[in-house]
This record gives C-alpha cells, structure tokens and sequence, in this order.
C-alpha cells in the first residue's frame, strides 16, 4: 500500500507538459492559497473544494424594472502581468500589443465600466429559445429586469488556453484552484520567482473585482470564456496529440484532464460559463465543409466533453459560417445548429444582433478591447471608459489617434 500512496503522490505532481521545457511545478505555501491537486487524478469527478459559505444578514430588496436597450458586449483576451516582458522588443511585442489589455488596463476598465452603473448579465439570461404555434423553434430576446438605471453588459474572453508561445512572455501559466477553494493564478514573474496571486489574469481579476462591487453582477453572472483546444483549455495540455499516440503521451493527457475538471467546476459555480471558439481557431468563413465540421467535432470530444453543453459559438477572427451568415443559413451554420448552437457572435463595433427567421439562431457582434482599439476608438469607448485614462504608457511608442 505504501508503495502504491508513493506512486499517486508522484503523478500528483507532475507537470503540464511545456515547449519551454519549464520544470515541475512547485508547491506553494499554504498561506499563498493555491492549488491542491485531485485527490485521484484516476478519476473524473471533481474535488469539491468550496469552502463553508459565511453567515450574512439577508440584502435589502432592490426594486427590479424591466430594461429593454441594448445589451452591449465587449471581449478581451488575457491580460499581460509583466508588460516589460511582453513588449521587450521580440517578434511578438506587436502582436501583443495589438491583441491584448495589461493588468492595469483592465482593472481600470473595470472600474469605470461600474462607476457607469453597467451591470454583469449572463448572455444565457438574455435569449432564449421558445416554440412557435407550428411547432417551429425559435429564439427571442428576453426582457431583463434589473436594478434601476443599471445598463446590462456581456463580457466574453477569448483563447484563455495560455498558448504555449506565451510562456515567458509576460503572462500568467494557467488556473489552479487554491486552498480556499478560489481560482487562483500561477506563473513566473521576470526575475523567475513563482507567482500565485489573484491580481495578474482576468478570471481572477473579475472575480475579486466581482467580490468587492457585488453590485457589478447580476445574479452573481461573470463572463463567457471562449475556449480553442489544440493547445488545451486553462492552461492545461489536455488535447490528444494524433502524432504521439504512446501510453507516456496518453497518461500525461489524462493527468492533465484530472487536474483541470475542478477549475472548470469551480469556475461554473462560480458565476463564469463556456463556449466554443472552434477547436483549431480556423478561419471558418469559406473553409470547406467537412473542415469545419471535422474541427467542430473534435472541440465537443476533447472541450465540450470537459465544459459541459453550450449553446454558444464565438467566431475565431470575427469570419462568421459560410462566408456571411447574418442574412443567409448555409449548411456550415445549419451543423452547427444541429449540434445545439444558438447565439453565434462575431465582432463590430456597436451593439448589433439579429434573430434568425428561418431557424433557432440569434447573430450578434462584439466589440473588442484591445491594444488596438484603445489606441485609435477612443471615441467608441467613452461610454464604457475614456482610453487616454485606462491606456497603460508602459506599451511601446507606437502613437494613438487621440
């Protein structure tokens, strides 16, 4: 028996698999409040690591009322811890900085977009699919009732997978959850010290944000994370590599499946819910048809089959199914239709949505927040945030059109 506790005890702790070739994860204090891996990484079910909830004196009634405007929607990717490492000058400074918020950025939009009274809504609460008289499914947009003079808002987050060209650059690795059964974030700062903290990922982020301005949720709602799979989900390598099949490459999968199940059950309970973002991020536009149904099959299996059932697809680029589906229902749309799908995002830069007429489906537009935009659409954000105050002068010198 002592041999056989040994040996569970050293998968364990085995680490995720890297590029970078990083060694094995250490294990933090318990004052840092971080992850305590599977009790028996053999088996799926997820470790219920939530603490005792605290006794609190019941809230006060807040008179709901009906909102009938427009749900806005913006979308981030991950933000950058170290923006020194980030924008250090390699060949990836641009993309970055094009692509990504810093850490100081987001929390700043944060705290704007709940100084303007916005308010957290779960995209899930704000259509629904009815039947029509005929026997017809279709979907419609509910009508939300909330706090008084509170403005409904989506907030979506792309590839949150902590891609392996990531490693190093400026980044948090993955999510663990902590001893206090939170969701945590770890990773190796510049000096290369191991961090857990709380305050260098957006998940975590919100989640604290979310903790202190519990009236910046509605319905302890939290925002849509928008997963590929061919690097894994989290932070975790839990895609199968077609081109090494061995028990070694089969066994690390399976830890790593072991080890991310409790993160993404905590992170439901928690407010937080999923979508597809295709499997491979492919151009899903005008690729051919088997492409893209082989690419949507593969991200059920090895992603869906870990999140549990959606019914959203957020494009990869903004390129929506068969080269435009707003006004038009070709047979890419119609299989994922059949796979469950409803609400299919793209991006834009104003609220934009429209329902389906010929089958269950709404399309909608987001508005990105990025590098980019917040260098040249200051005036399309001053709703939410004033650029010139959130934009971190640590990004490198590459002028804004304010």
């Amino acid at each position: 028996m002592f041999c056989i506790a040994c040996f569970l005890l050293a998968i364990l702790f085995v680490s995720c698999s890297r590029d970078s070739g990083a060694g094995s994860e250490p294990s933090p204090p318990p004052s840092a409040g971080t992850t305590a891996p599977p009790a028996d990484l053999l088996t799926n079910e997820p470790r219920d690591t939530s603490p005792e909830p605290p006794v609190l004196p019941p809230e006060p009634e807040v008179e709901l009322v009906p909102f009938s405007g427009d749900v806005e929607h913006l979308f981030f990717h991950e933000a950058i811890a170290w923006p020194e490492r980030a924008f250090g000058g390699h060949s990836r400074q641009r993309g970055y900085d094009t692509n990504m918020v810093t850490v100081s950025e987001f929390i700043a939009i944060l705290e704007s977009l709940y100084a303007k009274n916005f308010i957290l809504v779960d995209m899930n609460d704000v259509w629904s699919e009815y039947t029509e008289e005929n026997g017809s499914l279709r979907m419609r947009r509910n009508t939300l009732m909330l706090p008084e003079g509170k403005r409904p808002l989506v907030i979506s987050f792309d590839d949150l997978s902590f891609y392996g060209y990531m490693q190093g650059d400026g980044f948090m690795d993955r999510y663990i959850i902590g001893d206090d059964g939170d969701i945590w974030a770890i990773g190796v700062d510049p000096s290369g010290e191991t961090v857990i903290s709380q305050d260098l990922a957006v998940i975590t982020i919100l989640d604290k944000f979310v903790r202190e301005n519990p009236g910046f949720s509605f319905g302890g709602a939290k925002g849509c994370i928008a997963l590929t799979g061919y690097e894994g989900i989290l932070g975790y390598r839990t895609q199968f590599d077609r081109n090494n099949d061995t028990h070694a490459a089969r066994l690390n999968r399976m830890q790593e499946i072991a080890r991310v199940r409790p993160v993404v059950h905590r992170l439901k309970e928690t407010g937080w819910y999923f979508s597809t973002h295709s499997y491979g991020h492919i151009w899903i536009d005008n690729l051919p048809l088997s492409t893209v149904q082989n690419d949507a099959l593969r991200w059920m299996d090895e992603v869906g089959s870990l999140v549990g059932d959606t019914s959203i697809f957020i494009y990869p680029y903004g390129a929506r199914l068969d080269n435009g589906d707003v006004w038009s229902t070709g047979p890419a749309l119609l299989f994922y239709h059949d796979l469950g799908f409803r609400i299919f995002a793209s991006v834009g830069r104003e609220p934009f949505s429209r329902i389906k007429p010929d089958i269950s489906a709404v399309m909608l537009d987001r508005m990105p927040v990025d590098g980019h935009s917040l260098r040249n659409r200051r005036s399309q954000f001053i709703r939410f945030f004033d650029a010139a105050e959130v934009f971190d002068n640590s990004r490198p010198n590459y002028g804004v059109s304010w």
